[in-house]
């Protein structure tokens, strides 16, 4: 009878290999932040199309976008490997495939993701060296020194990288327009993550996360995303500009941006913790997702 229950134990046991492989596998996915990479590959994606003004060759823009996938989801990868303990002390990530210990030994995630990296550091290469470059650079930037105040120029680092190499790989140079795209991100960045750290304050304060924007008031850190959604309104209108994107991209981010702007003045008023989240949730794929959608969409109307 005890030996029957114990195999019965292995087989529910997180981790073990009584584990059904299709759930296994679920989980050596969703270890890579399946959404979060999807996001950095479209932008990357984008990118590449806006390099070559609407159009690239078919052989460039699939390598540039295997790079840019493999490269995104291995550097998620690793961050969840490294942020697996934090995770563990937070409602909100403790279910997730490290901390809940459905993949043991954890070293396993960080082998697979590895993988991942040198695999598109190594198409990276062969697209451009600079593109090798930006790859290696996002990739040390998203892993180093994670859950300090730092991580949103880190994460700044890594959200440019997948535009760079997507544009780099195309014109094999930089100019005002992938410069202004960067700031672009670099603004969005901070926004994006800022507003899910003050929608969960309590949790990132128990797990053991004290900086900036927990660390203030909760009222003052809304004030930053405020004047952040005027700068990101700001950059996505300079990229106009300088970009010559035509009247339907001048539209978009005017609307776009003005949407962001009352998410963040509503926050503002409200203080609540479900509004910053809609604000994480808007600054994700309906903002980014929208902006760079129709910066390629701009070439073809």
């Amino acid at each position: 009878m005890r030996q029957a229950v114990e195999s019965v134990q292995a087989v529910q046991a997180p981790g073990l290999t009584g584990k059904p492989q299709a759930n296994r596998i679920i989980d050596y996915i969703t270890v890579l932040k399946p959404r979060e990479t999807v996001l950095l590959a479209f932008i990357g994606a984008c990118s590449a199309i806006v390099a070559g003004q609407g159009s690239v060759s078919p052989g460039v823009f699939v390598l540039a976008l295997l790079a840019i996938t493999l490269g995104s989801a291995g550097a998620n990868g690793t961050t969840n490997y490294l942020d697996r303990n934090v995770d563990a002390r937070m409602r909100r990530t403790h279910m997730r495939s490290l901390p809940a210990q459905r993949i043991v030994p954890p070293g396993r995630a960080l082998v697979w993701s590895v993988a991942l990296v040198l695999a598109a550091l190594t198409i990276a290469w062969f697209l451009h060296p600079l593109c090798f470059v930006f790859g290696l650079a996002g990739t040390v930037a998203a892993s180093v020194f994670r859950k300090r105040v730092m991580c949103v120029v880190q994460g700044g680092i890594a959200g440019c990288a997948p535009v760079l190499i997507g544009y780099v790989a195309v014109t094999h140079q930089l100019d005002l327009t992938i410069l202004f795209l960067c700031v672009l991100i670099a603004v969005w960045i901070p926004l994006h993550v800022w507003s899910v750290m003050i929608a969960h304050r309590e949790d990132y304060l128990q797990a053991g996360v004290v900086y900036f924007p927990v660390t203030w008031q909760t009222k003052d850190a809304i004030k930053v995303l405020v004047a952040l959604s005027a700068l990101l309104y700001a950059a996505s209108i300079a990229l106009w500009a300088v970009g010559d994107f035509g009247w339907l991209f001048f539209w978009v981010a005017n609307i776009t941006g003005a949407a962001m702007l009352y998410a963040t003045y509503n926050l503002m008023k409200s203080g609540r913790s479900l509004d910053a989240w809609r604000v994480y949730k808007l600054s994700a794929f309906p903002y980014l997702g929208v902006i760079f959608t129709v910066l390629c969409v701009s070439y073809w109307v």
